[in-house]
This record gives structure tokens, sequence and C-alpha cells, in this order.
């Protein structure tokens, strides 16, 4: 694996006009959407002579997913656990600061040791350092506690008359505010603070302009009355803040004035489609690009495009290749078809091959492809590549802004993606932003490899709702947030009968449905993509697919067909399928001459340096096996390196008994659902054999599991398949086909959109079911 560090934030210019020194909770965090823009906006890097200074009483560890929250100014300095930490805005101590505090600190095992025997105190379960805090009952605070207290040379800060802080000596927010001030050059007259509890008392009591915001605790704005250099705001949170700092015009007298950057003014799209592809295929012919439906009729863009189809106003934001980012001619917006979805328009995003080959076939499938299938040895991480996939993110963001009519619903489509909703939110907070991940997430230790995990994370809790494939995939996103933000569990649904529980690697009993992290409601969901069944069933009468069939049933003759169909990529688990076939052939010799593997594999795409090496060790693998077991009339397995139209492919699922599909990991895994159903049309019974590390494991009952990773497992699974009864090949495939055909994939996507309804919508504008 291999790592590019980040640089380090480079420091606003000094002198600083003026400087914020605000409290969060209450304070920086409250106010109307309106006036948390514009305060974003005088932090912004177009202010560059505004200094902005967090003083709080969370510590550093609840403050990290600010950090990565788009709608939340970057600070310049940190002052946190109520004055006793002291860094920067990269998170480096100021100075010898809180070497300082540290002296003076007797630590906390000997405050609670003092104190253990004070009735009415109960110590908070939350992130601290260098202080010790409690919930203190009515009546706690005694001078016996006080005195306590002082002999261990320590200070007692109440506030709100309940949650008590046990600091060093001399150590609060505003003592740190000036400590800070004198430690890196700041002009105390240029210093506004600004606070809503009494735990900010001492920030009003240092003699700094001051300001006071609405809805603030009435002991503190009793106190402060009548210092004459603290305002007392009329308006909560941000609102107050910018009343404040226009009382101490003075202060900003010489700085420009900023104005926040205008949301973008909606567009017509009730629907927005946010994905990587274009709903059509390019190609150039005679130097001229033409637009062609898509090669293949079973993907998701079909099913996306039916959302459109009783004229429903929407967009479909996508990339495509041109030789810059701003072409002469350019048509930014075309149909997509007139006759179809008469109102739907790509809005295309113009990106150079560079981009692209940067920002998809280099960076996500090298950083990001490695860790969501959790092969972190794989992973390959730089920073410039980072910085074109931010790049490109920003673009998309700032295309669907401009296309999204005032509340509609934002559908964003996988981890190429993950930054959009974080350049989105800030442009268009009124829109409704899904995200759909349509690959696996892994577990929160593998995921936080990455070095942008705050990043991506605080981007997907920017969405209103986050969809993925199965419950585990959502436990797994819970759990990194949880291992970035303190998360408050609102909801949770059982997982059975749907979906598998204990039976299998990727079981969960139950899935959470909603959260709440970093001061935001999230909805989660299970969504397991389906197949079209309807024309799975619809080929497999064609009476070409019909004669392709029965062509390879008369090839196969008496031997049984297996077949295996996948793209080439490490994670798919290809080269350790030929392995346990092999092993089959050597410990079940009964097999040799009536089983015969047709292994398909889809190149990968072109400059996808990273599969070649194992496109090499496949070829050698199938040549090993023919080689050791091949007779005049019998090879064992016929490998296709290319790929097959479909109607060829669902030739092969009618004709062959047994689907062989087992994944290293894999998202979902749409081959397995694509053979039931094809064994559901064509009226046979087949046999199909299932990694347990593929999504469809758990949803699939009535699939033959087996564990890739096992070489004993795999051949045992293979034989078990070859050698199964006809009573339970039709009870499998008949349960198999009936969860296919009831969630198939006109289901998945209103299914999804239901969930973004429900989960954005008040409950008396919902959609009445039918």
């Amino acid at each position: 694996m291999t790592v590019a560090v980040p640089p380090q934030r480079a420091s606003r210019p000094q002198p600083h006009k003026f400087v914020l020194a605000t409290d969060l909770d209450g304070t920086l965090l409250a106010g109307s959407v309106a006036a948390r823009r514009r305060v974003r906006a005088l932090f912004s890097a177009a202010n560059p002579g505004a200094c902005l200074v967090f003083v709080t009483g969370r510590a550093i560890e609840s403050i990290l997913p600010l950090l990565s929250d788009p709608t939340i100014p970057a600070p310049d300095f940190i002052i946190a656990d109520v004055g006793a930490t002291i860094v920067d805005g990269d998170l480096r101590p100021v100075g010898g600061l809180q070497q300082e505090i540290a002296a003076r600190w007797p630590g906390s095992q000997a405050v609670l040791k003092a104190l253990a025997g004070f009735p009415g105190l109960t110590r908070q379960s939350v992130p601290q350092e260098r202080r010790c805090s409690f919930l203190a009952g009515e009546g706690a605070v005694t001078p016996a506690l006080r005195a306590a207290v002082d002999a261990l040379g320590c200070d007692l800060l109440l506030s709100a008359g309940c949650y008590l802080d046990v600091l060093p000596r001399g150590v609060g927010k505003g003592a740190a505010v000036l400590a800070l001030a004198q430690a890196v050059g700041l002009d105390p007259a240029s210093i506004v603070v600004a606070g809503d509890t009494l735990n900010d008392l001492s920030m009003f009591e240092t003699g700094l302009h001051g300001v006071v915001v609405g809805d603030a605790e009435p002991a503190l704005v009793d106190s402060v009355r009548k210092r004459p250099l603290v305002h007392i705001a009329a308006g909560p949170g941000c609102d107050g803040i910018l009343e404040g700092l226009a009382q101490h015009g003075a202060l900003c007298a010489k700085a420009t004035p900023i104005k926040p950057r205008a949301a973008a003014a909606p567009g017509q799209a009730d629907l927005v489609m946010v994905y990587h592809r274009l709903p059509y295929d390019e190609v150039i012919e005679e130097g001229v690009v033409q637009r062609r439906r898509p090669r293949s009729p079973n993907g998701i863009i079909p099913t996306l495009l039916r959302f459109f189809a009783d004229d429903r106003p929407g967009s479909w934001v996508a990339w495509t290749e041109q030789p810059s980012r701003a072409p002469d001619g350019f048509e930014a917006h075309v149909a997509v078809d007139p006759e179809r979805y008469p109102q739907l328009q790509a809005a295309r995003i113009a990106l150079t091959r560079e981009d692209i080959d940067i920002f998809y076939k280099k960076f996500s499938k090298e950083a990001f492809w490695p860790i969501i299938f959790s092969f972190p040895d794989k992973a390959e991480f730089r920073q410039d590549h980072w910085e074109r996939y931010l790049e490109v993110n920003r673009l998309f963001a700032q295309q669907v802004a401009r296309e999204a009519a005032e509340g509609a619903v934002v559908w964003v489509h996988d981890y190429n993606l993950w930054m959009v909703p974080a350049f989105l939110r800030p442009l268009r907070p009124d829109l409704r932003i899904a995200f759909f991940h349509h690959t696996a997430f892994p577990s929160s230790d593998v995921f936080n490899i990455v070095p942008w995990r705050r990043d991506i994370v605080g981007s997907l809790l920017q969405c209103d709702y986050v969809g993925f494939h199965i419950p585990r995939y959502v436990e797994n996103f819970v759990d990194a947030v949880r291992s970035f933000a303190p998360v408050e569990v609102l909801g949770s649904a059982p997982c059975a009968p749907r979906f598998l529980t204990y039976g299998c690697a990727l079981g969960v009993d139950t899935v959470t449905t909603a959260i709440e992290a970093g001061g935001r409601r999230v909805g989660l969901g299970a969504h397991p993509v389906g197949t079209d069944v309807a024309l799975i069933e619809k080929l497999v009468s064609n009476e070409a697919v019909q004669v392709q069939a029965a062509d390879l049933r008369a090839y196969l003759g008496e031997a049984t067909g297996i077949v295996s169909i996948e793209r080439l990529d490490y994670v798919k688990g290809t080269l350790e399928k030929l392995q346990a076939f092999e092993r089959l052939l050597e410990s079940h010799p009964e097999h040799i001459g009536k089983v015969t593997l047709l292994n398909i594999v889809t190149p990968a795409a072109p400059g996808m340096e990273i599969y070649e090496s194992l496109r090499v060790e496949v070829d050698r693998a199938v040549g090993r096996i023919n080689g050791r077991f091949s007779t005049l009339g019998w090879v064992p397995v016929r490998y296709f390196y290319r790929s097959l139209p479909f109607e060829e492919v669902v030739a092969h699922y009618a004709a062959c008994d047994i689907a062989w599909i087992t994944p290293l990991r894999d998202g979902l895994n749409l081959v397995a659902k694509e053979f039931v159903a094809a064994k559901r049309a064509s009226s046979t019974n087949g046999v199909l054999i299932l990694s347990e590390f593929a999504g469809a494991a758990v949803e699939l009952h009535g699939a033959l599991l087996t564990n890739p990773y096992d070489a004993n497992a795999m051949t045992a699974a293979l034989h078990q398949a070859l050698t199964m009864g006809e009573d339970e090949r039709a009870y499998r495939t008949a349960r198999m086909a009936m969860i296919a055909a009831e969630h198939d994939v006109a289901r998945w996507g209103s299914d999804f959109l239901d969930a973004v309804d429900a989960a954005t919508l008040p409950p008396a504008t919902l959609p009445k079911a039918a």
C-alpha cells in the first residue's frame, strides 16, 4: 500500500483584519441558514484577513467531524476542552501552551480520587483532555467541594447549573484566547469573542470586544449586561454573530466587504440523476459523434431512465470526454430521447482524457476500489490524484446546482462521486440529496485506512438518504461514522425474513434506518439491485436465443455445464475458482469427461494496467488444467476472454445446469440473479453456487453458499452441486426465482425513491400507496 501524505494547510496571511473567537454549540453552529452561509463566506479564502478561532468545551475528538463539514467555516485555531487544549487548524499544538497547562494538571485519577466522596457528581462520558467534567446534581457544589478542588491546585467551573468542569488553575476559555493571541501575535483590539452560556463568561471578562448571541443563558446575559464592549444580540447563533460584528464595525473598517456567494438559481429538473456515465453511448462515425442506446439492455441505466417516462422534468448529469474542459461549440445540454423522455436532458460535463484517466481509471480504481473490497495491500494513495478527484466532483456538484428545481431530489450514484454532496449542500441547501452505493462498503477498520476518510464521511453526512445493497454495508457505514463522530441511532429494523441473518458471512440481524451525526439526520436503507426479469423472459423465448442454447446443450452432450461469467478483476476470484476446479478433477476423478466449465471473462476497460498480471495468471491456469485433463473428445475448461452480447449470455444461463459465482468480494452480483431469472424463464432447474462474500448471498435464499478463501469448501460445494438430487434443485431454483421476480430492478428503483421521500417529506405530503 502506497500513501502520499497531504501537505499542511497554509496559514492565512498576517496581520489579521479581525479575529472571531467563538463558541460552537448554540453560537457558530446555530442561527438561520442565510446567516450561517454569510459567516462561512466571511471566513472563506476570498477574505484572507479574517481569522476564525473555535472556542469550545468539546474535546478535539468531538470537533473532528466539523472540520469535514462543508457548511462550517474552517478554523485557523481551535481552543477545546474549555481552554485546556490549544491547537492550530491542522491540529498541531501552538507553541508550548499545552505543555504549560499539562504541567499544572494533577491528572484525572487524582481529581477522581479527591472527589470520590462527594455526592451528586456523575462523570460525563465524553472525550476530554487535561480536565474532568461532571454532571452536578442540585446542591452538589458545596464549600467543601470547592475547597477540595482548590487543594488540587485546580479551578471549578459550573455552567447551566449542572455542568461542572475541574480545570488546571488559571485555565479557561478567556485565558486561552489571550494566551493564543500572545503566542501567535494577534492584536487584542482586533478580536471579537462570541458565546451563549456561562461556560463562555471568562471570554467576556478579558476586556475584549464581545457578542452574546440571542437565546443565550439568562445568567450570562445578566453577568455581561454592564460591560460596554459586549453587545447583547437579538438574533440567535450566526445571526447574532453578524449583528455583533456590525456593532463592532471599527474592527472591520479596513476589511473588504464580503458578499456571500448567492445560492445557485433553481433549474427545472424535479429529479436529477448524477452518474459517471451518460444514459447513451457516444460513438464517432466519420468524425461525427453519434448517440446510441446503451449496449447493455439489462443494466441500471434503462431502469433509471424509466423515472422520466411520465414527462417528469429531469436532468442526467454525467461526463463526456472532450479535448478540453471548455471546448469550442460544446453543447452542455442535449436531449436524451425526445420521444420516450421529452423532458429529460443530459447535462454533460466536459472532461479531458487526462481527467478521466486520473479521476476514474487510476485514482478511483487504484485507491478506492481496493479499499471498498477489502484489499488494502493493493491500494495506492496519491494526494495529487485526490485533488483531481475533488476537482471533478466539484464540477459535478456545480452542474447539479444549476439543473435542480427548488426542493428537487438529487440521486448521486456510487463511490466515484463520494464528494459531490459536500460541494452541493452549501450551493443548494434546499435540495434533497440521496446517494446509492453500487459497490460494497467495507468494515470501518479497512475504510479508515483511506487518508481522506473524514472528508468522505463528512460528505455522505450531507445527504438526506444513503442506500446500500445489503444491511451489512449499512452497518459498516454506521461504524465508519462512529469512528468519525458521535452517532445516535434513530431507528432500526429486523433483517429477517427478507435477508439472511446468521446464515452467511455478511448476515446481520438488524439494520439501522436512521442516524443523527455531525448535527444532521440521515436516513439509511438496504436496497439490493434487481435484474430485469421481464427482459430475460422475453429473450429466453426469442428464437435466436433458443437456437444458441440448443447449440450449447448439443456441444455439452452428456456433460454437465457450469457457467462462470465475471469481469477480469482480482476481487472476482477467477484464479481461485480455476484452482478449485482443478482440485475437483484431482479429488473426484469420476467427474472427468462429465463436466465442462464455460469460463467467460470480460476484459477490463482499456488502460487498466492493474489487471494485466492477473490476466496472465488466468491464461496459465486454464492452459495447465486443459493440458492435464483434456481428452480427444473433451476439454474441461472452455475459456472466453471477451464480452458477449447479453443474448448470448442468457443462452448460456439457459443451457447450463450450474452457475458458479464465487467472488472474493462483491457488492451484490447481478449475474447470480440473471441466472436464476433465466432458469425460471426456461422452466428448467439449476444450482447457484454463490460466494458468501457476494451481497446477493444474503438475499437469494436457496443458493449453495461457499467460502472462496477455503479451497476445500470451494471444491466440496461444486461436488455437492454436481451430485444434488432433482427435487432439491427444483426447490432451490423455485425459491430463488420467486425472490428475483418479486424484487426486480424496477422495484429496486421505485423502493429507493419511496424511501427517499419517506426520509425527506412530511408524512402528510407522502404519496399514498396504490
